[in-house]
């Protein structure tokens, strides 16, 4: 069976055979795509994990129509292949239909998962750069936010897949966003309101200061699984936000030791670490490292202003985050403001 490593090896130089990928930093300048308005066709994609269940998916049609859009399903969604939505060269069929469909003005991923890597030497990035169009979603779909930053150059949207609850307070961040262009300065809102000493929707302080910088990350395991390909923007100078779910301290651990001798913390101007959901020893002991001893011994020592606890990931309420654009952060207010607007 091939290993992890192997794998990833290989679909680095898929990509290099095609003759895609350039340096990351000699990628486009950043193109706004169109904002969204009533009536438009969405389209509804599944570039990773299978989505076959038929109720669930008209909660996704609800939802997506309950926004005033009108959702279009891609030709495989329904498809399954082991754990993947189809296989890799319909679901990059997929993705890239909806790219080249001038009647499609956004695409919203039913879910993550696992899989968006796979499908990344298949994207007809030409086409996909020509085309600036919102893509939407989280976890899985970092591979796809951050590619797309590499390639084409324009922005994206972290925030909830199609498949998620959509929140009112998770749809009024993206309707911010994608339909109305504004420029918000994101903050946790306290969720126990009630109690002497505030303890949900907290954010800590790690490194004081205010930096600005192009906002690039994800979910942390994903953005690690592409250190060594060629899927990976230039990180230099941005705010890099991280976020993950079910993955014990020493493997948040192992994979801020990845990154960080990759090379990728070391170029960063800030760092804001959001929600990590579940995130504690499966054996459930005491004397490992804690998440926050984790952080303070990779991210305080970069020496930049950095804080944790942000209210984006795998959570109910969160912030939609433009990929691609400038923002300022402020690690003692715990705040991210955006100095630029994702959409046209």
């Amino acid at each position: 069976m091939m290993k992890r490593r192997d794998a990833l090896a290989t679909l680095g130089a898929a990509g290099l055979a095609l003759g895609l990928p350039l340096p990351a930093a000699a990628a486009p300048a950043t193109r706004k795509p169109p904002r969204l308005r009533p009536g438009d066709r969405v389209a509804l994609v599944a570039p990773a994990g299978h989505y076959a269940d038929a109720f669930d998916f008209q909660l996704v049609t609800e939802a997506i129509t309950a926004m005033g859009l009108v959702p279009v399903p891609g030709s495989h969604w329904k498809d399954r292949f082991g754990y993947l939505a189809g296989t890799d060269r319909d679901r990059a069929a997929d993705l890239n239909a909806a790219f080249a469909d001038p009647g499609i003005r956004a695409l919203f991923a039913l879910r993550g998962g696992w899989g968006s890597q796979r499908i990344l030497p298949l994207l007809d990035w030409k086409t996909i750069a020509a085309n600036p169009k919102l893509l939407v979603g989280f976890s899985d779909i970092t591979a796809l936010h951050l590619a797309i930053q590499a390639r084409a150059g324009f922005p994206t949207i972290h925030g909830p897949t199609a498949g998620s609850g959509w929140s009112k307070y998770s749809y009024a961040s993206f309707r911010d966003l994608a339909f109305d262009g504004k420029l918000p300065v994101y903050r946790n809102v306290p969720g126990d309101q009630d109690r002497l000493v505030q303890r949900q929707g907290r954010y800590q302080t790690l490194r004081p200061g205010k930096a600005s910088g192009k906002v690039l990350g994800g979910n942390l395991t994903v953005l690690t699984s592409l250190a060594g390909t060629p899927w990976l923007p230039d990180f230099s100078g941005a705010i890099l936000f991280l976020e993950d779910t079910d993955e014990a301290p020493y493997r948040i651990d192992r994979m801020l030791t990845q990154i960080g001798q990759a090379g990728i913390l070391r170029k960063v101007a800030g760092v804001v670490f959001g929600q990590c959901t579940n995130c504690k020893p499966s054996d459930g002991s005491t004397s490992l490292f804690t998440l926050n001893e984790i952080f303070d011994q990779h991210l305080k020592p970069l020496g930049v202003p950095t804080y944790t606890g942000a209210m984006f990931g795998h959570v109910d309420d969160q912030f939609s985050l433009p990929v691609g654009c400038r923002a300022e952060i402020d690690a003692d207010a715990g705040t991210i403001r955006m100095l630029e607007a994702p959409v046209a």
